[in-house]
């Protein structure tokens, strides 16, 4: 569909969206177009009213999509609307009258402090290669809490010793600084001088490498973290992303003020940090009922 493909375009080259929420925008119209087709018979933007984006709703509810993925659906729905009201295509947006079904706000999961420690401190990652590149990556995962894509596409160049900071590309191509300890950096040059050693040469395109020296990717730092997460946690998701919510809830356990975690986490707006304020108050209401002799 040409307008569909506009549309995609539009956020690739203007609004700088990366593939993996392409790819996500895609399936999501895909999806949708497909459901009008099956349904009334027609992909016609011009046809669809409210009443048919609602079927849809109704549609994927029966079928067992969670209300999540049903908002993120629709929001795709709302910005494709957008797009065409301002390209002059269409004169009515249908999705403005649709009402979404709500959804259960689920906290962020993270790992224990003592858990992080545990694992750190006194496992045994190993001497080789794959062993000290592996315990890097999951360090510098939980040290700055950038994301699996942040930390699969980090060169060499944004990565700098003296200063003790790494300079990571975002969303939307949005760039910042995250300072780092003097132990990570230690643990970095350890790094960097056996991935010498194991590839032959000074430095790549590329920070992480693979054992065969080529780019690492993004399901192995997940295998990575996934298996060492179940050596010290029964959480259910032993994903990447479970180390930057611990990242966040930590610091601020410790004290940090919201905004600064906002700027490291390489959130757009306020709102999506202060979901870790709840972590944080339950934690507190955890302290009250251990410790206040009436609770």
């Amino acid at each position: 569909m040409k307008n569909k493909e506009s549309f995609l375009k539009y956020l690739q080259f203007e609004k700088r969206y990366s593939i993996n929420t392409i790819r996500s925008y895609r399936n999501d119209l895909s999806q949708f177009f497909q459901f009008t087709e099956d349904e009334f018979g027609h992909q016609d933007i011009h046809r669809i009213d409210h009443k048919g984006i609602r079927n849809w709703i109704v549609y994927m509810m029966e079928n067992n999509i969670s209300a999540r993925s049903v908002n993120r659906k629709i929001t795709t729905l709302k910005s494709f609307y957008k797009f065409l009201m301002r390209e002059g295509i269409v004169q009515i947006n249908p999705v403005e009258k649709v009402l979404t079904p709500k959804q259960e706000k689920k906290l962020p999961e993270f790992v224990d402090l003592e858990k992080m420690n545990e694992l750190l401190d006194m496992y045994e990652f190993g001497d080789d290669f794959s062993g000290i590149r592996n315990r890097l990556i999951i360090e510098l995962l939980y040290a700055t809490g950038m994301r699996r894509s942040e930390l699969v596409n980090l060169a060499d160049r944004d990565v700098d010793l003296k200063k003790q900071t790494i300079r990571v590309i975002g969303k939307r191509n949005k760039e910042r600084i995250i300072p780092f300890s003097t132990g990570l950096g230690k643990n970095i040059e350890m790094y960097i001088e056996s991935r010498k050693e194991f590839t032959g040469t000074e430095s790549g395109d590329y920070f992480f490498v693979t054992n065969r020296g080529q780019k690492i990717y993004e399901k192995l730092v997940y295998r990575i973290v996934r298996k060492h997460l179940d050596l010290v946690t029964t959480l259910e998701k032993k994903s990447p992303h479970i180390l930057r919510h611990t990242f966040a809830t930590h610091m601020l356990n410790r004290g940090a003020d919201l905004n600064a975690i906002k700027e490291l986490l390489g959130h757009s707006n306020l709102s999506a940090t202060q979901v870790y304020t709840h972590n944080t108050f339950e934690k507190l209401k955890q302290i009250y009922k251990q410790a206040h002799p009436r609770a």
